[in-house]
């Protein structure tokens, strides 16, 4: 079995979006895989628990052998027919374990032998590319210019970047919109999964010689922003991004009301004005302290108006008065301060249209 193919080119592997089959337990998987990878084990976590203090205490000979007890008959053939569905569905995809090794040699193996597919492993698997994607994140933000793009709450940063090719929605990789109202309906990613996914983004994105980011703190929700950006960012140009007060409420309102309403209706169904309600209240009350206990009364009371002139009447009117004193208030006033500290950074100002053309013609200023 000598002749099965190993793959060591780790970026033309997401260059070409190569369809992974990750073999490894799934607790393992559970910690950190690749985008779109699946996960189809050839040990369950009982087993690899077994095998693994049948390793330390009697060695690899006598793990391998207990693998093998644990893992035969319709069992066994039960999870290599596994595994053919995903190379019959994918024949261009691959395998891997944690180390490249044993798990995935013995998985190719037992492809082979069972169908005469030769279904290459990754060289080195997860350990090798994980490896390689945090040296590659370094290496492409250290050789790139980044723009970093600014604006007040609700000026639309996302909606534009999301317009062009050479961004990185460090916030959607986060699946979080870095606020006290940034939680989406579904849960962040783990730290390992977010930098793997963003880095393979700017694997896929290196023919760009600017990549244009949001300006954003340390942490975006639980997620930590990488050094390597954190630290380039905080040495880049600035562009920001103006819009009138009726624009960002208008942006508001269809992003944390309108939006967040389907989501969480698409999501929980009969009970989602309920979870999506609860979203709200949860946010106000993270800034409580911020707000001051009299303002914060003041909001939450507005709050439950609004909520329930829009379940019963789908009338949303009561929302504005509640979005305008939290831009105005309090997000406004965080902005200006922090924005203060970066304004030599600050190389443009401008409207939508006058940011996205900016963004078009200032790259060919810059040199890599």
């Amino acid at each position: 079995m000598s002749s099965l193919e190993e793959i060591n080119n780790f970026s033309q592997i997401f260059k070409d979006n190569k369809p992974l089959l990750d073999i490894r337990a799934p607790i393992e998987f559970a910690e950190g895989s690749f985008p779109g990878a699946l996960n189809l084990p050839l040990m369950t976590n009982e087993e690899r628990h077994q095998i693994g203090i049948c390793y330390k205490d009697k060695g690899q000979e006598s793990a391998i052998k207990l693998g093998h007890e644990l893992v035969k008959g319709s069992l066994k053939e039960q999870r290599i027919g596994n595994w053919l569905d995903f190379a019959n569905k994918h024949p261009t995809g691959a395998l891997f374990c944690f180390r490249g090794g044993l798990r995935s040699k013995i998985a190719q193996e037992w492809i082979y032998e069972q169908s005469g597919i030769s279904f290459p492993r990754i060289k080195g698997g997860y350990k090798a590319i994980r490896s390689f994607l945090i040296d590659e994140m370094s290496r492409i933000i250290n050789e790139k210019k980044l723009l970093v793009l600014g604006g007040q709450t609700g000026c639309g940063k996302t909606l534009l970047l999301n317009e062009l090719d050479n961004s990185i929605d460090l916030e959607g990789f986060a699946n979080h919109r870095g606020s006290a109202f940034g939680n989406d309906v579904t849960p962040q990613p783990r730290q390992i999964d977010f930098e793997n996914k963003l880095t393979i983004e700017l694997i896929k994105k290196e023919i760009f010689n600017v990549f244009l980011i949001e300006d954003e703190g340390n942490n975006i929700g639980m997620i930590h922003m990488p050094d390597a950006i954190k630290i380039k960012a905080r040495q880049s140009d600035i562009i920001i991004l103006n819009a009138s007060l009726e624009e960002r409420l208008s942006i508001s309102l269809k992003s944390y009301v309108i939006d967040m309403t389907q989501k969480f209706r698409d999501l929980h169904g009969e009970f989602g004005f309920e979870k999506y309600s609860n979203y709200w209240l949860n946010s106000l009350s993270k800034i409580q302290k911020r707000l001051g206990g009299d303002r914060y009364k003041i909001l939450l009371k507005q709050l439950n108006l609004a909520l329930i002139n829009h379940q019963k009447n789908e009338d949303l009117s009561d929302y504005m008065p509640l979005i305008e004193s939290l831009l105005v208030d309090y997000y406004d006033p965080m902005y200006n301060y922090q924005i203060e500290q970066k304004k030599q950074r600050i190389i443009f100002r401008g409207n939508y249209e006058a940011v996205s053309y900016t963004h078009l013609t200032l790259p060919t200023i810059y040199s890599v």
